[in-house]
């Protein structure tokens, strides 16, 4: 099975899997991207999974799907482009013979989803769209902190060797504002140092792993003392009212 991220935008990736014959796509907000790899490996489109409604991630779905009549998945509870099936809370669908169970995590959308399959060529593989990103997490257009706390909690929770496929190479940025918050952090330090070869050799930084992100990722960290105080000598009184991790997201916010 390949795994394959596709370039989009600026800085999206549609992730593509394919065994060579037949291929699911991720979030493919541009059909071009997909249409050209789908030629180019000689593969047919069986299916589509999305994760949120937001443009970037949905804008090439018709296309692909009067192209190729790919089925189409997404989340339950979000205005999605018709007709595709909707998927709730531990819902699967079977993507090339493997099964990928759906978990909500609100936050960055109210109904936003993730796809996660335990096993996939010997690891797990999330689908996790823009709630969990390497080295932070998405905004939140329309969920509260405590949604999107709750659902980074649940894919830390997730074994350490998921890969985790989000859809922004927002590595680089995550990390210098995870190295504000958290200086000493030797792991971070290191991270941020093979993340840039990556990048200086235009090699994608994704995908992390979710052992990486408990590591370096200050969203998933936010019970850490060494969190704690950087959230209170950004902002004492917000920490105090609204806790780490709200002021965190803030900071996030206009660094």
């Amino acid at each position: 099975m390949k795994l394959i991220p596709l370039p989009a935008f600026t800085d999206n990736y549609i992730w593509m899997l394919h065994d060579g014959q037949a291929a699911w796509v991720v979030d493919p907000g541009d059909a071009a991207p997909v249409l050209q790899a789908l030629a180019a490996h000689s593969l047919k489109l069986q299916g589509i999974l999305v994760t949120h409604h937001h443009p970037d991630h949905t804008g090439g779905v018709a296309e692909l799907r009067n192209a190729t009549g790919a089925a189409v998945f997404g989340p339950y509870r979000e205005n999605m482009p018709e007709p595709l099936r909707r998927m709730a809370q531990d819902e699967t669908v079977e993507v090339l013979g493997l099964s990928f169970r759906v978990i909500e995590v609100p936050g960055h959308t109210s109904g936003h989803i993730a796809y996660y399959c335990a096993a996939m060529d010997g690891a797990p593989v999330l689908f996790c769209g823009d709630t969990l990103f390497s080295g932070g997490c998405g905004r939140l257009f329309e969920g509260t902190p405590a949604q999107m706390q709750a659902s980074l909690e649940t894919l830390a929770a997730l074994p350490g060797g998921t890969r985790v496929c989000c859809t922004h190479e927002y590595t680089l940025s995550n990390l210098k504002f995870a190295r504000e918050v958290e200086p000493d952090n030797t792991v971070l330090a290191d991270y941020q140092t093979h993340c840039l070869a990556l990048r200086a050799a235009n090699v994608p930084t994704l995908p992390s792993t979710i052992a990486q992100e408990r590591a370096i990722n200050p969203f998933l960290r936010s019970n850490q003392p060494t969190i704690a105080a950087s959230a209170q000598r950004f902002d004492a009184a917000q920490t105090a009212n609204q806790g780490v991790f709200a002021t965190l997201r803030a900071w996030k916010n206009q660094f």
